[in-house]
C-alpha cells in the first residue's frame, strides 16, 4: 500500500513537471506571449532545469529543445522507476549488471510515446479552451495565449464550412486527436508487451 502511494506521488509529480515542460516548449514554438499567469507559472516551475540544460542542448530552428528533451528524460526516469517498483527494487539492483540494450531502448521509446500523449492532451486542452473562450469571454486573460496555441492547430481544418454560424474545425480536430491518442495507446501497449 505504501509503495502504491509513493508510486502515485512520484508519477503525479513527474507528469506535472513534464506537462509544464511541454507547455513551455509549445508556447515558445508558437511564439505565444509569456507575460501572462500561465507563462509566468511555467517559467517559475521549469526554469531551474531548463536554463542549465540549454548549455548542453541548444535550440533548433527556434525550438526550445532543452525543454523537450527534459520532458522526454523525465518520462524516461518515470518509466524506469515504474519498472523498478513493479519488478521489485532489489530485483532491479540485481539486474543492473546485466542490462541489455533492448529494455533500455524499449523504455526510451515508451518515454517518447508518453510525451506525445501528454502533448496531445495539451493540444486538446488548448483547442477546447479556445472554443470555450470564443463563446463565453474572448477577452479573458489567457485567451491570447490559448488562441496562439490553438490557431496553428486549427488552421489546416479551416476549410470545413461553418454550420449555422458555428465553426466545426475544433470538433474535427478533437476527433482526429482522439484517433491519434488511440494509436499512441496501442503503440504504448505494443512496446510494453514486446
Amino acid at each position: 500500500m505504501l509503495m502504491q502511494l509513493l508510486m502515485f506521488l512520484v508519477d503525479t509529480l513527474a507528469g506535472f513537471f513534464t506537462l509544464a515542460l511541454l507547455i513551455r516548449f509549445i508556447l515558445q514554438w508558437v511564439k505565444a506571449p509569456f507575460r501572462n499567469p500561465l507563462g509566468q507559472f511555467v517559467i517559475a516551475v521549469t526554469d531551474w532545469a531548463v536554463r542549465p540544460t540549454r548549455r548542453l542542448i541548444p535550440g533548433f530552428f527556434g525550438l526550445d529543445m532543452a525543454s523537450l528533451v527534459l520532458a522526454w528524460f523525465t518520462q524516461l526516469l518515470m518509466s524506469v522507476v515504474s519498472v523498478g517498483f513493479s519488478a521489485g527494487v532489489t530485483h532491479l539492483f540485481e539486474m543492473v549488471g546485466t542490462v541489455s540494450p533492448a529494455p533500455i531502448l524499449m523504455l526510451m521509446i515508451l518515454a517518447v510515446i508518453l510525451v506525445a500523449k501528454l502533448a496531445c492532451y495539451v493540444m486538446l486542452g488548448a483547442v477546447l479552451m479556445s472554443a470555450l473562450f470564443s463563446w463565453v469571454n474572448p477577452n479573458a486573460p489567457l485567451a491570447d495565449v490559448v488562441n496562439a496555441v490553438s490557431y496553428p492547430l486549427l488552421k489546416p481544418l479551416r476549410w470545413i464550412p461553418l454550420l449555422g454560424g458555428v465553426d466545426l474545425s475544433p470538433l474535427a480536430f478533437v476527433v482526429l486527436l482522439q484517433m491519434l491518442m488511440m494509436v499512441l495507446e496501442r503503440l504504448r501497449w505494443a512496446v510494453i508487451a514486446g
